[in-house]
């Protein structure tokens, strides 16, 4: 396993970044593919020609509501190698193995706590946002931090499972997204979760990222938590059809795998063992944040998201926590959108230093 993520930078047209992307981590998104078809058929029973055309359903979705993923997943695969179904079917990782004919299927479990901290509460007055991504162990050796230059819309500095068009990330106008799964019905073929993170990106202000959000017909859930150079930060859960924006409480956000809004509490499916384990990583990132308002910075943030207390729902998440789960901490991110930088640490973050990235350094030989 590597000690921190590769690092790349694309650049150019939506299918010459992607062409690109596909071509430089061609060996790591194969193995991405062959990791979720197995994954697929060993958790669910979807074989890969079932879960292969249920990701081409979604294709019409994407041309609908923003073109140039369409235009980048089609470059990845010629870069790659991959089939168009197989570079769609990376970009659908829950909606595939969720949206069944009978349904919402087995949900995936628990997953991210992430945060939001605006100027006023920081020591040195920058906002920054960040998170634990929680996912299945693999996701540790096939993650990628890429660069993407376009040129028609806001640079992007992003973590991504390779192969995956949108993740976690930053761009170059000031604003940063992080996201949770939250589990609710009413999941449908439509404009894909992991898309919003990007669509949120293509604005240079958090309100332009909710309306962007609320503007696509949106097929599963997600919770996305910004903030942007103007020293606005807003938390958004959303379902397919249904949304809440939550304001920050003295400066911080905090949101982990439940709907925290009374409004959509109605919505929440997921089993109450994961709510559990949810309520209580929230809770210890909100306390954390609030005994350390005025101190919060990037060190000290370092030292929040490695924490382990609340065993065994710890913010700082270990394979073994939960014999019942693969989900462990695979990466740790905080950003600083203003300041055009990240720190990223290949998880568990207590085991791993985090390393620093930006927009514009060398990229990795």
């Amino acid at each position: 396993m590597a000690a921190t993520f590769p690092f790349h930078r694309f650049q150019g047209s939506h299918r010459e970044v992607g062409r690109q992307y596909g071509e430089s981590c061609a060996a790591l998104i194969h193995q991405h593919r062959d990791l979720a078809l197995n994954r697929l058929q060993a958790t669910l029973g979807i074989p890969a020609e079932v879960a292969l055309a249920r990701a081409m359903t979604y294709r019409d979705a994407v041309r609908k509501d923003a073109a140039f993923f369409d235009d980048e997943i089609v470059g990845m695969a010629e870069g790659s190698g991959l089939t168009l179904p197989e570079a769609y079917l990376l970009q659908l990782r829950a909606e595939v193995g969720i949206v069944t004919e009978s349904g919402l299927a087995e949900e995936p479990g628990d997953e991210c706590t992430s945060f939001a901290i605006q100027p006023e509460a920081t020591s040195d007055g920058v906002a920054m946002v960040g998170q634990n991504a929680d996912l299945p162990a693999f996701y540790r050796t096939i993650g990628v931090m890429a660069e993407m230059v376009f040129d028609d819309m806001p640079s992007i500095l992003m973590l991504m499972p390779a192969g995956q068009m949108s993740y976690l990330g930053i761009n170059d106008r000031g604003v940063g997204v992080s996201a949770n799964f939250v589990t609710c019905d009413g999941w449908r073929v439509g404009f894909p979760r992991y898309f919003l993170s990007r669509l949120a990106l293509t604005q240079e202000s958090v309100d332009g990222a909710v309306e962007a959000i609320r503007g696509v017909t949106r097929a599963s859930s997600r919770n996305l938590i910004m903030v942007d150079g103007h020293g606005v930060a807003a938390d958004i859960e959303t379902t397919p059809t249904r949304d809440v924006r939550i304001e920050p409480r003295d400066g911080v956000l905090a949101h982990a795998n439940h709907y925290a809004s009374p409004d959509l509490a109605d919505e929440e499916r997921s089993k109450p063992k994961n709510q559990a384990n949810s309520r209580q990583r929230e809770e210890t990132m909100w306390r954390l944040l609030e005994e350390r308002r005025g101190e919060l910075n990037p060190d000290m943030m370092q030292e929040i998201l490695r924490d382990r207390g609340a065993y065994p729902d710890c913010l700082c998440r270990l394979p073994d926590d939960n014999p019942a789960s693969d989900t462990m901490t695979f990466a740790s991110i905080i950003a600083q959108p203003t300041e055009r930088q990240m720190w990223v640490a290949v998880g568990p973050p207590n085991e791993h230093e985090y390393r620093h990235y930006a927009f514009g350094m060398p990229v990795d030989a």
